[in-house]
């Protein structure tokens, strides 16, 4: 027994070296590629910024131009951060990340912008688990159904044409499915009026979201 614990002790410092080398391998290609990742997901917010604001309406970096979601009594969305958008200083539209909590297979995260007038500018579905081939058509790569929010207002505060046709509104339901696009008509609809009802705090309040998608 004697004769075999130098041997253990021996490969016991081995693994020790190992395991030391390879997480010190493992800090340093965080270290190297951590501002790499940053920037790709800085980019790509950018890209999704800039899908649903034309670049014609603002001339701020938006990305930066952000603030966590004030506090609303009257709603109950799940609203994470938004992203202002300005012209020679004058606020022309905000782009809202939020959750549709109702969707066939849970949570779709959107991103929904909205124009000062109270129009949206665009739509468009950040993340969701929806069935392939039904409720995936939210996505802008598999139909243009996500489009048909732009434009739109709401004209009262009961406006009824905000529904799937199913519903008596007037956005499309997918055939064989229908609690997907009635899940996403109605937050971009309380979006909106969440956005009308403090549109004057989100445009005031100092940014406070640091630059992270």
């Amino acid at each position: 027994m004697s004769e075999l614990t130098p041997a253990i002790s021996k490969n016991s410092k081995i693994l020790a070296l190992f395991a030391i080398t390879c997480t010190a391998a493992v800090a340093v290609v965080q270290l190297l590629t951590a501002d790499r990742i940053e920037l790709q997901a800085q980019q790509q917010l950018i890209r999704q910024l800039n899908q649903v604001i034309t670049t014609s309406s603002h001339d701020n970096e938006m990305f930066r131009d952000c603030i966590l979601a004030p506090k609303d009594s009257n709603s109950d969305l799940l609203i994470d951060v938004i992203y202002r958008a300005r012209l020679n200083n004058t606020p022309t539209a905000a782009a809202i990340k939020t959750v549709a909590p109702d969707g066939y297979s849970g949570n779709i995260e959107l991103l929904i912008a909205i124009n000062t007038d109270g129009s949206v500018s665009g739509v468009r579905t950040l993340l969701h688990k929806e069935t392939p081939g039904l409720g995936d058509k939210i996505e802008r790569r598999k139909s243009d159904w996500i489009d048909k929010f732009s434009g739109k207002k709401l004209l009262e505060e009961n406006d009824n044409r905000w529904a799937v046709i199913k519903d008596g509104g007037m956005f499309d339901q997918f055939t064989g499915a229908t609690i997907t696009p009635r899940a996403v008509v109605k937050t971009v609809r309380k979006t909106i009026d969440y956005f009308q009802n403090n549109q004057d705090r989100i445009f005031t309040t100092a940014s406070n979201c640091g630059v992270e998608p």
